[in-house]
Formats: C-alpha cells, sequence, structure tokens
C-alpha cells in the first residue's frame, strides 16, 4: 500500500499491486489492473520509489 495525493490534495492509500502503468501528461495518470484511472500529484518517479520502498518492506516483513 502507497500514500498517494489527489488533484484536490485529498490523501488515499493505493493497493500498489493494482498499478498496471503509470503515465505523465503534464498530471501523472495512474491506470489500475480494472482500467481505472487516478490523477496524483506525485510524479512517476514519486510513485516508482514509493512502490519500491513497499515490495522491499514487504519481503522483510515475509522472511
Amino acid at each position: 500500500m502507497i500514500r498517494l495525493t489527489r488533484l484536490n490534495n485529498a490523501e488515499f492509500i493505493l493497493n500498489a499491486n493494482l498499478i498496471k502503468f503509470i503515465e505523465m501528461r503534464p498530471d501523472t495518470i495512474i491506470t489500475l489492473i480494472n482500467e481505472e484511472k487516478v490523477m496524483i500529484r506525485e510524479t512517476m518517479e514519486e510513485v516508482v520509489e514509493r512502490v519500491i520502498e513497499y515490495e522491499r518492506k514487504m519481503r522483510l516483513f515475509n522472511r
């Protein structure tokens, strides 16, 4: 799960496993595996970093 911010500054938590792909046009748009799209304030790089950190924590937790 990663914390993100919608364009209206509302924070939400997203299950990182639901991300299909991420685009910048110029806002960041996340497309989920169910084709739902979410526009966020974070950059693509920030999202990728958060997903990597989430996955890293999950691996440590599951040892």
